[in-house]
């Protein structure tokens, strides 16, 4: 079996936990660019919720720093609160400036019960989390009018347009748009099970509307079982499953201890998204060990399916398993200290850390 290739998340919410900065994120980004390991960086994305970076703004920065390697949102959780004509101009002017290397994966962000501030983030934007499902198809459909077509005139449930022209139009033609989602849990309730027709209908609206898709939390079976759900239903649409993609999101931790690294893994996860993830539950969404270790981990998911079977340089064209790349040993108190000294021996271990998950994602991928 062909080892497919990898992706680097970089933590933007870090910065405002205190656990890293913005040149870091840069640096970081210019590294996995160069060091060929990596085919694709990404970040995260919220706005008032997960407060961080701006996902555009940080990808058009990488942009100017990266030559080769695909740039995407992981995922646009935003997406429905974004309006599709700004986005349209946000989104093609990063196409752009990356020289058509800009992979946009949408996905319908928190409900209103994920937490108090997920719902004032709905409310200051003036979005009713009912409508995210609408929202996200509707958006998908008039974003591709607005990437291809001139004088778009549009009458949906949420959005008008009259005439309406995006310039400049992306460099990829047609832009891929992929959809993230996990229907079959709920990641706030600790995995908790969906109902069977939500998640028949979210894999309805990857088949018909997405040209990919991205999931997480998942075990190497379960993925399995869902793409091939997937490509089922893409079929049944007269979709072309050749040009169909996935990707796996997965959180990395190369530490031999793997006791000592799901200890780790749980305090950063649950601090990063302030969360109360069980061990269970984070054991389930990151690999662990020795990068040998991991990369028998990620073996399994690329058997499953994650390597899909094209090759070549872009997305839409080469298996990826995306592996996330974050300062795992940091605590919720750990993220938000103020003391100078202590910010710089975590800068140098999240360094130090970084250096061993890039050493890692080398010998994976070669």
């Amino acid at each position: 079996m062909t080892m497919g290739a990898f992706g680097l998340t970089l933590p933007n919410r870090g910065v405002l936990l205190g656990a890293t900065t913005a040149d870091e994120l840069l640096n970081l980004g210019e590294a996995a660019d160069r060091s060929r390991a990596f085919q694709s960086i990404w970040v995260g994305d919220s706005l008032l919720a997960k407060p961080r970076l701006e996902s555009v703004v940080l990808l058009a920065a990488l942009a100017g720093r990266t030559r080769r390697t695909r740039l995407g949102v992981a995922c646009m959780a935003t997406f429905p609160q974004r309006h599709p004509v700004l986005l349209a101009v946000q989104w093609a002017s990063l196409d752009v400036r990356s020289n058509g290397r800009a992979l946009l994966i949408p996905c319908l962000g928190g409900a209103d019960e994920m937490s108090p501030a997920q719902a004032l983030e709905h409310r200051t934007m003036g979005i009713a989390s009912k409508d995210r499902i609408g929202r996200l198809e509707e958006g998908i459909a008039l974003l591709r009018r607005l990437f291809t077509e001139a004088d778009v005139t549009h009458h949906g449930r949420f959005y008008q347009t009259d005439g309406v022209t995006v310039e400049p139009k992306p460099v990829q033609k047609p832009l891929p748009i992929w959809i993230a989602s996990n229907p079959t849990t709920v990641t706030y309730k600790i995995g908790q099970a969906v109902d069977a027709r939500n998640v028949e209908r979210a894999f309805r609206r990857v088949a018909r509307l997405a040209d990919g898709w991205m999931t997480n939390k998942i075990s190497p079976a379960t993925f399995a079982e869902h793409w091939g759900v997937i490509q089922q239903m893409a079929a049944e649409e007269g979709r072309d499953l050749g040009a169909l993609g996935n990707v796996l999101y997965h959180n990395i931790n190369i530490n031999p201890d793997r006791k000592q690294a799901l200890e780790e893994s749980t305090r950063f996860l649950n601090a990063y998204y302030t969360a109360a993830f069980t061990p269970t539950f984070v054991e389930a969404w990151t690999a662990m060990g020795t990068p040998a270790q991991c990369i028998e981990q990620f073996r399994a998911y690329f058997a499953a399916g994650a390597n899909y079977r094209r090759c070549g340089w872009s997305l839409r064209e080469k298996p990826y398993l995306h592996v996330t790349c974050r300062g795992a040993n940091k605590s919720r108190d750990d993220a938000n200290t103020t003391d100078d000294g202590r910010r710089r021996k975590r800068i140098r271990q999240n360094r130090s850390r970084r250096s061993a998950v890039s050493r890692g994602g080398r010998e994976a991928f070669q």
